[in-house]
């Protein structure tokens, strides 16, 4: 699995280009595809992130992103 630095993944923001990917527990994923994130924001959330902290004020689980295809992992 290809792993990206946050300098890397804040490139896929939805603004830059055409992809939208965020950051779950080191894992990431491509939303480009939902409706919510064509902007490369969602709510107060914004793509290119690790958005692990944020995940707690948020009205959905961790399984909302079994739908979304795993692009690669997060550099620690």
């Amino acid at each position: 699995m290809t792993t990206y630095s946050k300098s890397q993944l804040a490139m896929y923001n939805g603004q830059d280009r055409k992809e939208v990917w965020i950051a779950y527990n080191g894992i990431i994923y491509d939303v480009s595809r939902s409706r919510l994130w064509r902007s490369g924001t969602h709510y107060e959330h914004w793509a290119g992130q690790d958005l692990t902290d944020e995940l707690k004020d948020a009205p959905h689980t961790e399984k909302v992103f079994d739908k979304f295809e795993v692009v690669g992992k997060l550099k620690t």
